[in-house]
């Protein structure tokens, strides 16, 4: 390939696929109880066994990459000749993007005949991996490494993030849903509806009755931004903590209602770094469509 394509491992897609696109990717790093480990896409602790885990009330944390360690990363490549974009989960999420940057600034003076492009994807799980395949997408259309990274900048705010919740548990332990609202969420079976904003941030948006409430109302925020609304033709993924059942349901009901998709709804498991903070029960649908303004 011209240019090595790189993400976090938060853009959650299997294994499998990102070898069969040419996609590399670091590994975050999560704490299982007293343990810590590399969100290495379930091959260390698969993912049933990982929620299986939080169920039993194991606590789960995530950590930032260090600078150094992306230093090593990017500079296994960059020795080779190779130049580099690298994509990373959003900042609003968390703060590895000040850590890629500035490894990427100290590698600029070692290697200054090789190209390190660093972007904030500004986006989450299957939304971060959406905007990854449409980059690889870019790329094996025979884009450089620069015009690939400018489509990145000019689209990574059309990637839309839509996802609820059937389990408050680990919003409430993790203080996102104080502990009363949280009771009351659970004994009325709500289901909080939540999207990513412009600035890459988590923001509830509804509170929405029942499992099968919330599927429709998710499937019809697709109806109202995705691009060219119900004749939307590109790429949608649905990401899901342990729920396959539920993420099948969503992606059904969208395949009956946009006819023009590029393909079948891919399916993908919410891996361990997001996961360790929504905790089983959550499906997310990630399309292209209008520019988040909000």
């Amino acid at each position: 390939m011209s240019f090595v394509l790189s993400c976090c491992s938060a853009a959650d897609l299997p294994q499998d696929y990102l070898d069969r696109r040419d996609i590399h990717y670091i590994s975050f790093r999560y704490q299982l109880g007293d343990k810590e480990y590399p969100d290495d896409l379930g091959k260390t602790i698969p993912y049933k066994d990982f929620y299986a885990a939080m169920v039993r009330g194991a606590e789960t944390r995530t950590s930032r990459l260090n600078v150094d360690e992306y230093e090593r990363y990017f500079e296994g490549f960059l020795k080779e000749g190779r130049d580099v974009l690298h994509l990373v989960l959003s900042s609003g999420i968390t703060s590895s993007f000040e850590s890629a940057a500035k490894a990427r600034d100290h590698l600029k003076e070692k290697y200054p005949d090789r190209k390190l492009i660093v972007i904030d994807s500004l986006a989450a799980s299957g939304g971060f991996g959406l905007l990854t395949i449409l980059a690889a997408d870019k790329r094996d259309d025979g884009l450089t490494i620069e015009e690939t990274a400018e489509w990145v900048e000019a689209n990574k705010l059309r990637i839309h993030h839509w996802f609820f919740s059937t389990d408050l548990t680990f919003y409430i332990r993790g203080g996102r849903v104080g502990k009363v609202s949280g009771f009351m969420g659970q004994l009325l079976n709500i289901c909080p509806l939540l999207n990513v904003d412009f600035q890459g941030r988590l923001i509830p948006r509804e509170k929405i009755r029942t499992k099968r409430k919330a599927i429709r109302v998710t499937e019809e925020h697709m109806e109202m931004y995705a691009e060219n609304r119900l004749d939307y033709s590109g790429k949608c993924i649905i990401s899901h903590s342990d729920c396959p059942e539920d993420a099948r349901a969503l992606a059904d009901l969208i395949e009956s209602r946009f006819p023009k998709l590029d393909g079948p709804v891919m399916i993908t498991d919410i891996g361990s770094t997001i996961g360790a903070h929504s905790g089983p029960g959550t499906v997310a649908l990630f399309f292209v469509g209008d520019v988040r303004a909000d």
